[in-house]
């Protein structure tokens, strides 16, 4: 009689088709049950483990004050009022035998260094007065214009009084006019400048396939879902509002005729919070590890603040070194009474230091100004500025501004975005699939795949950028 064989593959090492037996699956080969058919489930553990915490470092434009503003244009314009006097600068002088002076005066602005008869300077360094003899409607090469100008107490001019090789700065005190002389015919510049940023387009996108949208996995991504390509999509959206927020800091315009954009031509690029501050503003830098780590150079900050006109409230964004080397200063100061230390001074934040502390700022006066001092993650990160020693910190005035144009009081910060008929580009989100989670609008209906995009059209104003401080490694 023939074997009858069952067809089961032989589990226990005998060669198949030796005999019935060697097709059965047969315990005593095994130490134990669940050795042979692994009775016992697998615990995996369904909570996802952040490794390195919370990554997100979006919330600095918030927690400075920044608002969010729609526009209809594609640049958005702001005026700023300047300096209601100004210095001007010269190169050089030639003490002339008359007791006059030859002064080239540096003409980077006309505007600002054109001086008219009569009108009276005072040499920086020296305090000698001076009264123009010679100025309006001078000949100028472009580069200098030749003023004349006479000791106003009538003594002759000697190289004490002006420095004849090296130049300096000469500070305009007013005029002084002869009895019925004609009154000066040209205008004062009221220094109102107008300052122009472009909105940047920010994009981003996700992709999963039909099969992997709908796969279970061990690991709860969020609310009870198990679903791994939603944890996809939430980090995707994430890195996009980190991307967005880092070009807000570090974008910077582009001269015309150096578009990148191979088929269209001209990519405009867009200003900064950084780019604004290291054209416009205070940057604090020097050869040690920590710019900001002694009184002295606080002080000299201080001082540059004071020159500024500066608020006298500031939030202090900084990186973990810079901090502690604040915290270390501080400290030292408490122990000498040098500084006031932590002081229950906390306007930004209603008054309450409860707030600031919930909040995790630490603040501490100087000179008459309030620092809020925080943390920020942007720098920490090794994958972003940490990898760096570009920036250590951000300095932003708590204030708010007078538009000179309007009269309006706003934040010193603002973002802007691209709206217009309830149609608004400041984070535009929307699917597209070939049939994938529902979503049929792909156009490729053959293609198995859902896409997530992302989308922004923003860009950032830097009023009185001159207020702002950027500390650099």
């Amino acid at each position: 009689m023939a074997n009858i064989l069952s067809g089961q593959p032989a589990v226990d090492g005998a060669a198949a088709g030796s005999n019935p037996g060697a097709f059965r699956v047969d315990p005593q080969t095994y130490t134990t049950l669940d050795a042979l058919i692994k009775t016992t489930k697998d615990h995996v553990l369904p909570d996802l483990v952040e490794t390195y915490g919370d990554q997100g470092i979006t919330g600095f434009l918030k927690l400075t004050g920044a608002i969010n503003a729609g526009g209809t244009s594609d640049q958005f314009d702001w005026w700023e009022l300047g300096r209601r006097h100004a210095t001007l600068a010269y190169t050089g002088a030639t003490i002339n035998a008359n007791s006059a002076e030859d002064v080239a005066l540096a003409d980077e602005d006309a505007t600002k260094t054109k001086l008219q008869e009569n009108d009276v300077v005072m040499d920086s360094v020296s305090g000698t007065r001076f009264i123009v003899q010679t100025g309006d409607g001078l000949a100028s090469n472009g580069t200098t214009a030749q003023v004349t100008l006479l000791k106003l107490d009538g003594d002759d001019v000697d190289a004490a009084d002006i420095d004849a090789s090296g130049g300096g700065t000469l500070i305009k005190l007013g005029n002084m006019y002869a009895q019925g002389t004609e009154q000066p015919h040209a205008f004062e510049d009221i220094g109102l400048r107008k300052y122009s940023n472009s909105y940047m387009i920010v994009k981003g996108r996700y992709e999963v396939n039909g099969s992997q949208a709908t796969n279970i996995g061990w690991v709860n991504v969020g609310g009870g879902e198990y679903r791994w390509f939603m944890k996809g999509e939430q980090e995707a959206r994430a890195k996009f509002e980190d991307q967005r927020e880092m070009m807000l800091l570090f974008g910077e315009k582009r001269p015309a005729g150096n578009g990148t954009d191979i088929t269209s031509g001209e990519l405009a690029g867009s200003e900064g919070y950084f780019s604004a501050i290291e054209d416009r503003g205070i940057v604090v830098q020097n050869a040690n590890a920590n710019p900001l780590d002694s009184f002295a150079e606080f002080d000299d900050l201080i001082l540059e603040l004071d020159k500024q006109g500066a608020p006298s409230e500031y939030a202090m964004y900084l990186n973990r070194k810079q901090d502690l080397a604040i915290d270390d200063m501080l400290a030292s100061g408490i122990a000498t009474s040098v500084t006031a230390g932590l002081p229950g001074q906390f306007g930004a934040f209603q008054n309450d230091a409860d707030m600031a502390v919930k909040l995790g700022f630490k603040s501490f006066t100087r000179g008459g100004y309030t620092f809020h001092k925080h943390d920020w993650k942007l720098l920490n990160d090794p994958t972003l500025l940490g990898a760096s020693n570009f920036v250590q910190g951000a300095m932003v005035p708590l204030m708010n501004v007078t538009d000179a144009r309007s009269g309006v009081r706003v934040p010193a910060l603002s973002m802007f975005y691209k709206e217009a008929n309830g149609y608004s580009r400041e984070m535009e989100h929307w699917v597209t699939g070939g049939g994938v989670l529902g979503h049929t609008n792909n156009g490729d209906t053959g293609k198995d795949t859902a896409t997530f995009h992302y989308r922004s059209e923003i860009g950032l104003c830097v009023r009185a950028a001159n207020q702002h401080v950027m500390i650099k490694g």
